[in-house]
């Protein structure tokens, strides 16, 4: 190994231990996230929290709890919004929904909700199709932080404009003002969209099967997976749907190379829509 390969080679031990101290400490597992992405956002976390290396990071991480929070935020990623993709949510509308009419109580599970943007947007769509009063929503994360900021609901007026648009996009039958009060530059829900919503931090890569879902929702949340914890999660979500329910991923995801793919059909192939099989 040339003095060139060391530098980096050291990063990789350092990583590596970084993420067992997580681990050990914290029962929060990043061990099998797809490694580029979680060294580009440890150099970035070392940087901006002005830490000289990463042992120096680990080091407080493992003795100040301070510093537990502020980490996961950078290796957490919560970007969003409200009806991204949205023929996406159409394919729910137009598809999924006459389904789902079917069953007299339904369960829907926002796996990786971040902030709540797919969250609202999926309660908006059920309260517009007539099924929000029969249905039980929930949302969970790895990140406290951000379970708080979809409790909450607020997000910045400037976003309103693109949120809008993707809700007209994705067949919405009224005006997505109709569900908040702007003021203060900022846009608050209401309150009402949450009266069915359960907020809970889960672990995809920890936490076991989680109740009988008709519909889960889970997007662009595994391409930052690799194959194993990817195949893991998919075996989560299959123990969790109801027979014929249905699972939707990001546009970037497939089930296709997965072992829980004989599991499923394609539902809406275009729009990563599968549909468990009934045996």
């Amino acid at each position: 190994m040339t003095d060139v390969d060391m530098p980096e080679k050291i990063e990789d031990i350092e990583i590596r231990l970084l993420l067992e101290a997580l681990y050990s400490r914290y029962h929060y597992d990043f061990r099998n996230y797809a490694m580029a992405s979680v060294k580009r956002r440890l150099r970035q976390a070392r940087e901006q929290l002005g830490f000289e290396t990463l042992s120096a990071l680990q080091e407080s991480l493992l003795h100040d709890p301070n510093m537990f929070p502020r980490l996961l935020g950078y290796l957490t990623v919560q970007v969003s919004e409200m009806f991204r993709d949205p023929a996406y949510f159409r394919a729910i509308r137009e598809k999924v929904v006459p389904h789902l009419r079917t069953y007299p109580s339904l369960k829907v599970w926002v796996a990786g909700c971040s902030a709540g943007e797919e969250l609202y947007s999926l309660v908006i769509l059920f309260r517009e199709e007539g099924l929000e009063q029969r249905t039980l929503f929930y949302a969970t994360d790895i990140n406290q932080e951000a379970l708080a900021q979809a409790e909450a609901g607020i997000f910045g007026l400037d976003r309103l404009q693109l949120f809008t648009e993707n809700h007209r996009k994705s067949g919405g039958k009224s005006s997505l003002s109709d569900y908040y009060s702007a003021a203060y530059g900022r846009a608050s829900f209401d309150k009402t969209l949450r009266q069915n919503v359960l907020f809970s931090d889960h672990s995809l890569v920890t936490d076991a099967v989680f109740g009988e879902m008709h519909l889960i929702s889970c997007r662009n949340v595994m391409i930052y997976f690799d194959r194993d914890l990817q195949n893991r999660a998919l075996g989560l979500f299959k123990d969790s749907l109801a027979r014929k329910g249905f699972l939707g991923l990001g546009a970037k995801e497939s089930l296709r190379f997965s072992n829980q793919a004989a599991a499923f059909s394609d539902f809406v192939r275009e729009e990563k829509i599968y549909q468990r099989l009934a045996a």
